[in-house]
């Protein structure tokens, strides 16, 4: 016999614009969690907290309501995901907070639903569709210009003689080694100028060796001695 699925579980959030349980929002925490409960039975998802802004307006964006965020670090603790809502306007009345916050959502991985209607955040009207493109290209905006920014940063970088990217050079990581290497080869012995060989052993010899503790190869030390201060100091020498 096959076991039952793993019941899903979901958190029930309320919202009511009055602090005071008087007047269009009188008992309106007590019914909405009753018809929360009433569709989570329905659906077989098991509710594991409730959260409630009071005085909270349903045009107030989603990450100015302190139940709210209070919901989110909940969920990111405890690996709930569902999030349950009486009606899509008590989570927010406004369609534009509705569409950034359920955006928001999606995006972490959480799921909306509102209970008297599951489907109504993913309804594609043109009024919704037309929010939806909006926040796409406003997202898009907003990536390219931290790329651009991004580049205008490498370029002045350059300008100004900084690497900005790629795998340090011998020069950039150990400039003591570069240097020495460069005297050698300035120091001409009896019977002409050292050798790559030569100049790799006398470094070695002095305890500039790579980092797996081996002799610098020839083609190393040929790049050493052809950094820009050195080959322009051997040019003029010439």
């Amino acid at each position: 016999m096959a076991k039952p699925s793993k019941s899903i579980k979901a958190f029930a959030y309320l919202r009511t614009s009055s602090a005071a349980n008087i007047g269009e929002d009188k008992d309106s925490g007590r019914r909405q969690l009753h018809a929360i409960e009433g569709f989570a039975k329905r659906a077989g998802i098991a509710l594991v907290g409730t959260y409630h802004d009071e005085a909270v307006k349903g045009s107030d964006p989603i990450d100015t309501r302190p139940g709210f965020a209070e919901m989110l670090e909940a969920l990111e603790a405890n690996g709930t995901r569902t999030i349950i809502v009486e009606t899509a306007n008590r989570f927010a009345r406004d369609l534009m907070v509705q569409e950034v916050g359920f955006a928001m959502l999606k995006a972490r991985g959480f799921d909306l639903v509102a209970a008297d209607s599951p489907t109504s955040f993913l309804d594609d009207t043109p009024t919704a569709r037309l929010i939806r493109q909006v926040l796409g290209a406003v997202s898009e905006f907003e990536k390219a210009m931290l790329v651009a920014k991004l580049k205008g940063a490498r370029d002045r970088k350059r300008r100004s003689g900084v690497k900005v990217e790629g795998r340090k050079s011998i020069a950039e990581e150990r400039p003591e080694t570069v240097e020495f290497a460069r005297r050698l080869a300035r120091m001409r012995p009896k019977g002409g100028k050292r050798s790559l060989r030569e100049i790799s052993a006398a470094l070695a010899e002095a305890g500039h060796r790579t980092k797996t503790g081996k002799p610098y190869a020839p083609t190393a030390v040929k790049l050493m001695l052809l950094t820009r201060p050195f080959a322009r100091q051997h040019e003029a020498q010439q």
